[in-house]
């Protein structure tokens, strides 16, 4: 039986989480090691200046006091038996796409199993509705991790995958989009006069580009696109190359 590890960012608990375990039950033997509170937008950190601690909650289960990053990393050095055959991070209450990808810790609990050379997918279901149903992005990921397990990925690249809330059967694989939104800061005063923003953002609907993350969505279709651990902008690796000799010293 192959080995899954599941992750997320929203924590332990959470039901999209929970619907994901119960979605795999039976493809293989499924280890969970999760952070033990919520912990979105957090990106690719981890906890060096603290001890992370742990705790085994269930059978095959630990809640991490850490980020989605140092819950996988426990997981790979010290919790499984062996390496995982796939680790799946989600599914998130909410979509990660567009420059979200660089916040999420979803997605970062993925890449952390890329960048430790397992296949790995992030699954988020789109929209913030109140006690969202989980069922229809759950199944999607049991259909995918099967197709993954029997047919393995590309070296360096995980899948971060959005599915729409109202899901219309169709996937596309995408681009990630470029930013579709302005940030939107919220002023307020506290009770002790001390100035503070509430963060969050606004969509462009009209910049989406056809091919994008953001455009699957929109025609409620599923978005897979896949990402690679090495950023290197090639094209520029040529084009700037003549700036070395520019900044030799000496």
């Amino acid at each position: 039986m192959p080995t899954i590890l599941l992750t997320n960012d929203d924590g332990i608990s959470a039901p999209g989480l929970r619907a994901l375990a119960a979605a795999l039950e039976g493809l293989g033997d499924i280890y969970i090691a999760a952070p033990d509170r919520e912990r979105s937008a957090s990106a690719q950190s981890i906890t060096l200046l603290d001890p992370v601690f742990y705790e085994q909650v269930a059978e095959r289960e630990w809640a991490v006091a850490g980020t989605p990053t140092d819950a996988v990393i426990l997981a790979l050095n010290r919790l499984l038996p062996g390496p995982p055959d796939l680790v799946l991070s989600g599914v998130n209450h909410g979509g990660n796409m567009g420059e979200n990808v660089y916040y999420s810790g979803t997605a970062a609990a993925a890449m952390e199993g890329t960048i430790n050379g397992h296949a790995a997918c992030a699954i988020s279901l789109v929209g913030r509705r109140a006690n969202p149903d989980f069922s229809a992005s759950a199944a999607f990921a049991r259909t995918l991790a099967d197709l993954a397990l029997t047919e393995g990925f590309p070296e360096g690249v995980m899948l971060n995958v959005n599915v729409p809330a109202d899901w219309k059967g169709g996937v596309r694989f995408t681009r990630q989009s470029k930013k579709i939104t302005r940030n939107y800061l919220q002023d307020g005063v506290d009770p002790r006069g001390r100035k503070f923003v509430w963060l969050s953002e606004q969509k462009r609907i009209t910049d989406v580009e056809p091919d994008t993350d953001y455009a699957a969505i929109f025609a409620g279709e599923v978005s897979i696109t896949p990402l690679a651990l090495d950023r290197t902008h090639t094209q520029s690796l040529n084009h700037l190359s003549h700036w070395a000799e520019k900044l030799r010293r000496g």
